[in-house]
């Protein structure tokens, strides 16, 4: 039996950055709106509060720094696969926003004098990132959730986890969704929906994420007709502290922070001289990976391969004022305190550059429905992000998205809506329940899970080859076919079992995208190594991947970049 909920214009599914930002800016754009964030997560425990080191935005004009340097940055940054127009509406964008938050009671990080402080960050002419200590993200998400309560019209369905588009094939409808905490299924109308569920980075054991950073949102575009664009570029941070994978700050190096490899060099001088540590991410991890298979690695107690990073010139006085989230985190999970002895450290899954296909403001290939931050590729970031880049983009494009969406629903009030697709909520219901929940099967799915997110560490890490790509997709695929797809524990309320195997069926679906996406582009760009095809191809390659749901496999398209002002030239730092 499916409940209706029939009492929304506007959803936005997801409640990190940019669903905070989008839910402000649409209630500030029509107050008359009904708005629900929709969450499988109580709010304040999106991934979004881990974010650290900063805020990328020109805060200081009359200090040398300038828009053109940061369009600049972020499109050399990206291997000149960023579309520069939206580059560009980021950068001029973003230093308002960088204010509005300071006005909302963001407590941004000041120098002596006042005015706002900014670090260096790899990639950037100028210290761009805006930060607060090391914890960035959870301050912008409390300023933006305590900004959130001064609008009575933005409810929260908390914990309720989304299951699918509802749309005739053209315009948005509504959602399908499973409350957690009474296992009720229903379908939710509305006028028009915003995406900002987050990326995918689960998909690698090895990473910066939450547990609960599963593709479900992007799933769920894909499967209602959206493209997935770009999904083969995945972001490795080059300092994962070992063994848990959870980020040590790129800040930490912007306060002074060096690489070291086995023989106590700054091995970065032979990669990126100018820049030294602070060189792009792509390319600081692909030097730590070259320094290891040369060599010059240290040997971790868990037996894996790993670089040291040196903060103790920094002293122990700036580092617990600039860095104390870090030097917790050292303490707690390394046994080290970074003051006093070096780190482990080693390329980590962190960002996908990729996400669902949308146009400068966010629109989706679906009429009514946006999708912004990390589960958007408006192609800002092109083949590899800056640091710092991705808090603004949340910000600018939560903005954005949450006025047109908000514009958009109101248009919809006075118009008729097309009748209700009931066989699509009932295909849904179907799916979940008879293919799911009560699925049979031996193959303990967290095992598969285990065995799916290994592949993706093993064979599509920093370097990549078209063989280790290929015997990738055949694990992904052969593992998919095993008898996964069943739940042992039969509780309706709070059944984590349940939304783990979802999780799972739509971590197969995308995974699939990122490999074949990356089997299919046959050269070195950014984030996307190839160790077969270690040259840029701008004859072949420049341009941008699409990828459709079809049951037998993804069908892949490519989509032309927008290049306003700035040729290809050889990336050098």
């Amino acid at each position: 039996m499916v409940d209706t909920i029939d009492e929304y214009d506007l959803l936005i599914c997801g409640s990190g950055l940019a669903g905070l930002r989008a839910a402000i800016s649409a209630a500030k754009t029509a107050p008359n709106l009904k708005i629900a964030v929709v969450s499988k997560l109580q709010v304040m425990r999106s991934h979004s509060v881990s974010a650290e080191g900063g805020t990328a935005a020109v805060m200081f004009e009359d200090e040398g720094d300038t828009i053109e340097s940061h369009v600049y940055d972020t499109v050399k940054g990206s291997d000149f696969l960023a579309d520069q127009d939206v580059a560009e509406r980021l950068c001029v964008e973003m230093p308002r926003e960088i204010h509005q938050l300071d006005h909302w009671g963001m407590p941004w990080s000041r120098r002596k004098d006042g005015r706002i402080d900014q670090r260096n960050f790899g990639g950037y002419s100028f210290p761009r990132a805006t930060y607060a200590s090391d914890k960035v993200g959870f301050f912008e998400m409390q300023t933006l959730y305590d900004t959130c309560q001064k609008f009575d019209n933005i409810s929260y369905l908390n914990e309720w986890f989304a299951t699918c588009i509802v749309h005739d094939g053209r315009k948005f409808l509504g959602l399908t969704a499973i409350e957690l905490k009474t296992g009720a299924f229903y379908s939710i109308r509305a006028r028009a929906l915003i995406i900002a569920t987050g990326g995918a980075g689960r998909l690698y054991s090895f990473s910066t994420y939450a547990l609960s950073s599963t593709p479900d949102g992007l799933d769920m575009g894909l499967r209602a007709g959206m493209a997935l664009k770009d999904m083969e570029f995945v972001q490795f941070h080059p300092t994962g502290i070992m063994p848990s994978g959870i980020l040590i700050t790129e800040g930490a190096r912007g306060e002074g922070g060096y690489l070291l490899n086995s023989a106590g060099e700054r091995f970065m001088k032979r990669y990126a001289p100018s820049k030294m540590e602070l060189a792009p991410r792509d390319i600081v991890s692909r030097s730590i990976m070259s320094e290891i298979r040369e060599g010059r690695g240290f040997k971790h107690e868990t037996g894996v391969d790993c670089m040291k990073l040196d903060l103790r010139h920094i002293g122990d006085e700036r580092i617990k004022e600039k860095l104390g989230g870090i030097r917790e985190i050292s303490i707690k999970f390394s046994g080290i305190d970074p003051a006093k002895d070096l780190l482990d450290v080693r390329p980590v899954c962190h960002y996908m550059m990729g996400g669902l296909h949308t146009n400068i403001d966010g629109a989706t290939e679906i009429q009514g429905v946006w999708a912004a931050g990390e589960a958007a590729c408006n192609s800002v970031h092109g083949s590899n992000r800056l640091g710092a880049n991705s808090t603004s983009e949340c910000i600018v494009w939560g903005k954005i998205t949450g006025e047109q969406a908000a514009m958009y629903a109101e248009r919809q009030s006075s118009a008729s809506r097309p009748p209700w697709p009931h066989h699509v909520v009932n295909a849904e219901e179907k799916r979940i329940y008879d293919g799911i929940f009560r699925g049979g099967g031996g193959a303990n799915p967290y095992e598969i899970r285990q065995e799916l997110t290994d592949a993706m560490n093993s064979n599509a890490y920093v370097y990549r080859n078209g063989d280790e790509l290929a015997e990738g997709l055949r694990t992904a695929r052969n593992l998919r076919k095993e008898s996964w797809k069943h739940v042992d524990d039969k509780a309706a309320e709070y059944n984590t079992n349940f939304t783990n195997v979802m999780e799972l069926d739509s971590m197969f679906r995308v995974a699939e995208i990122v490999l074949v996406g990356a089997i299919n582009r046959k050269e070195s760009r950014g984030a996307h190594a190839r160790t077969d095809y270690p040259k840029r191809d701008d004859e072949n390659y420049l341009h941008h991947t699409l990828a459709y749901y079809d049951p037998q496999g993804p069908i892949m398209k490519t989509h032309p970049v927008t290049i306003t002002k700035y040729k290809p030239v050889e990336r050098k730092y």
